[in-house]
């Protein structure tokens, strides 16, 4: 594949993708989730851009939900899998050459006074298993059982990865979610949970409670096993988290010896400019969530990182049969040393505040565009019903597919789904990323001229 633009040649989905969606829908199970709001079918896919099986070419900016970091079948990485394939795909845990050099590549990318004192725990190959390792470890450790977390988080969708999560709608259908899940405001400052005050920041706020609350002896929540938090809330609608807060929530934690879990399962290896986002604050957590962009080109790996005071496991506490992934290790090394060598931490910081200034000014044109914000190249617009503010999630999705129809994905998250979110690859040419930037202006341009006649007619 060898397309360097979009192209459009049939209805979305054209025929093919049709028959394939069809299918799907009566075979699949009902979980499945994004062909439903983009359908088409894949054929192949390079870099930036997927085919379709009807030869519509499409720029991808879901990149696999962040897995991508350097876009589709990057030659070296592809090149480092095919090697590895002869030699050993599989071992359990069983110690490798291989996944020793992943294991220095790894410590030695965390901040230099973590390296000698932390360990890494390879669990199942998904970001959701991480996170139920990352609890049992800190239940563990501590003999406690109350978890913190935040609304507005997304950790995952199984059974304890559901509980720490904040949509509710996940939890309605299943009874008994785990218990012992206490949620605290997080700051969003579009939408504050909490009442505004003079001089008072959101991150300053949500961090008075925070601390206020876990301080009080008549506050309700008892010493927590961790406080499990997302620097960026990524799936939650792209709402970084102020420095004030993140400070604020790790001395809060440090004073009462209650381990801070930070979810870096879709803002690590690199998508906010910084290896991990955490890095931007001046903080150092207990425990490190990695998945997603960790296996190079979607290679499925995950792992905790974790201070050694916490090691407490006893042999088999926590297993998975698919923790030894050579594949991924191979993976996951070609493309660190990729992004260390062409300097692809810079493109992200580069390319972000080109994209982010295109975005403030598509901004400045629109009034269905309640806010611009994200770090790095994980960027989102949260659209609104100009005349209220209210989240506009059918406005929301109408972007989505018009966006689509002109050859660009991006994905939706936040409530109610009315964030419009951009997860390019991180080494996405300027070239690419106008591409993309000029399908999001004629798509607003597009739905503009109704919104304005349902104002007018309001008026």
């Amino acid at each position: 594949m060898s397309a360097r633009e979009p192209r459009v040649v049939t209805a979305i989905p054209g025929p093919c993708s049709a028959r394939l969606l069809e299918r799907q829908a009566e075979r699949e199970s009902n979980a499945r989730t994004y062909p439903r709001k983009l359908p088409i079918g894949i054929a192949r896919a390079a870099g930036s851009y997927i085919e379709d099986v009807d030869g519509n070419v499409f720029i991808d900016f879901l990149t696999g939900a962040g897995v991508l970091a350097l876009g589709h079948g990057h030659p070296e990485v592809v090149e480092a899998v095919e090697r590895q394939l002869r030699t050993l795909c599989h071992s359990l845990d069983f110690p490798t050459e291989l996944k020793d050099e992943f294991t220095e590549l790894q410590l030695s990318l965390l901040p230099a006074e973590m390296r000698d004192n932390t360990k890494i725990q390879f669990c199942g190959p998904a970001g959701a298993n991480a996170v139920d390792a990352a609890l049992k470890l800190c239940k563990t450790a501590t003999g406690r059982g109350e978890i913190v977390a935040f609304q507005g988080a997304f950790h995952g969708s199984t059974h304890s990865a559901m509980a720490v999560t904040g949509l509710v709608a996940q939890k309605e259908p299943v009874a008994n979610v785990m218990q012992g899940v206490h949620f605290f405001p997080y700051p969003y400052p579009y939408r504050s949970a909490l009442p505004p005050a003079d001089g008072i920041s959101a991150g300053q706020a949500c961090a008075h409670y925070f601390e206020t609350v876990l301080n009080d002896p008549s506050g309700g929540v008892t010493r927590p096993a961790a406080t499990i938090m997302e620097i960026v809330q990524a799936e939650g609608g792209v709402i970084p988290a102020p420095t004030d807060f993140v400070q604020a929530v790790r001395r809060v934690t440090s004073d009462l010896d209650v381990p801070l879990i930070v979810d870096e399962i879709q803002t690590g290896c690199g998508r906010t400019g910084t290896w991990f986002a955490f890095e931007q604050h001046g903080i150092i957590p207990d425990v490190i969530l990695a998945s997603k962009a960790l296996g190079g080109i979607g290679m499925p790996i995950a792992v905790v990182f974790y201070n050694k005071r916490l090691d407490v496991w006893e042999p088999g506490a926590h297993t998975a049969t698919f923790r030894g992934n050579q594949l991924a290790f191979a993976a996951g090394i070609a493309a660190v040393r990729i992004i260390q060598r062409d300097r692809v931490l810079d493109n992200v910081r580069e390319q972000s505040m080109y994209a982010r200034e295109r975005l403030d000014e598509f901004e400045a044109e629109h009034d269905f565009i309640g806010e611009v914000r994200g770090v790095g190249l994980m960027l989102g617009i949260e659209i609104v019903d100009p005349l209220t503010g209210a989240t506009d999630s059918v406005l929301a999705r109408r972007i989505q597919r018009g966006a689509l129809e002109r050859g660009l994905i991006v994905e939706l998250g936040g409530r109610d789904d009315c964030v419009v979110r951009f997860l390019p690859p991180l080494n996405v040419t300027r070239e690419t990323l106008d591409q993309a930037l000029d399908i999001v202006e004629a798509t607003f341009a597009d739905v503009a001229a109704p919104a304005a006649v349902h104002t007018a007619r309001a008026v």
